[in-house]
């Protein structure tokens, strides 16, 4: 899988103690409790780990994300050694925007995925990929959440997208959210903009979390990868196709589709977006770019 998946998450609950670990049902990722002060404490293996993708990912995101990514990566000053404290990340997105994360488990139910945007509270899995899994990954950990989220919820227009959209969530049929899964698919997780440059030119941007996570994807997403893999297909948005669109969690994306700028969330977020889930609901779904899924990974 080249992003973490998206979350159709299946309910779950448990107690734990203080500093302890928790396996939701469904999966098969543990995720870390604070101890009686609230801090987590991680293994050296896991802030290697970190300190690993940190590396990669710094390496490649220069001159391949938005001007308000790198803003919000500036602003976060993530560790590049260890894994953060979420308190470190609340600081700075409080100051910002008013956000905070939420620790969960691997798995949570899709009601509160919604309730927690809703609230301005990002949610966050608190425990990270194995060696072996840095490049396929089945659920979204902390350094997708932190490292490809977190930064643009310093955003004004991003944040209040991502709010309105937990909203709308909280209230929408489980058939309307399916189709809100999409739209949050082809923004939040892979969305893409226009940037202009020095020169005038407008230059292809990134800015979906699930985009910007991934070494492979960052490159392929631009088209950079081309003399291997076909080249992606980059549509101007347009909500009701982003919501008819498929997509599957464990292929690179075959489609992107691209803003103008971030204040085209502000004004979907201003919109009647449910009468666009209805109309793209009567429209259908639109026909795949993808083989249909098999047995064996991609």
């Amino acid at each position: 899988m080249n992003a973490p998946q998206g979350r159709h998450w299946p309910q779950t609950s448990q107690e734990t103690q203080p500093g302890s670990q928790t396996k939701a049902k469904g999966t098969r990722y543990v995720a870390h409790e604070p101890d009686a002060r609230g801090r987590i404490h991680y293994s050296d293996q896991e802030n290697a780990t970190w300190q690993t993708l940190m590396a990669r990912q710094m390496a490649l995101v220069e001159g391949r994300v938005c001007r308000e990514y790198r803003q919000g990566l500036e602003r976060l000053a993530l560790p590049e050694d260890r894994i953060p404290q979420l308190g470190e990340i609340d600081r700075v997105l409080e100051a910002a925007t008013g956000w905070r994360t939420a620790r969960v488990p691997a798995l949570i139910p899709f009601t509160r995925f919604f309730e927690l945007l809703a609230e301005r509270r990002f949610p966050v899995a608190t425990f990270i990929r194995s060696p072996e899994e840095l490049d396929y990954l089945q659920e979204p950990d902390i350094f997708h959440e932190i490292f490809g989220h977190c930064p643009m919820l310093t955003h004004p227009a991003f944040a209040e997208f991502t709010a309105t959209y937990g909203r709308l969530g909280l209230a929408a049929s489980k058939e309307e959210r399916v189709y809100l899964a999409r739209l949050y698919w082809m923004t939040v997780e892979f969305g893409m903009l226009r940037e202009t440059q020095p020169d005038g030119s407008r230059a292809l941007r990134l800015y979906g979390g699930g985009i910007i996570s991934s070494p492979r994807e960052t490159r392929y997403a631009l088209g950079e990868l081309a003399e291997s893999l076909e080249r992606p297909a980059h549509l101007p948005f347009d909500a009701v196709e982003a919501l008819r669109t498929p997509y599957r969690i464990d292929i690179l994306q075959p489609l992107y589709y691209v803003l103008e700028s971030l204040d085209d969330l502000h004004e979907l977020a201003s919109r009647d977006i449910m009468a666009l889930v209805h109309e793209a609901m009567a429209l259908g779904l639109k026909t795949p770019r993808f083989p249909p899924r098999c047995s064996h990974r991609h």
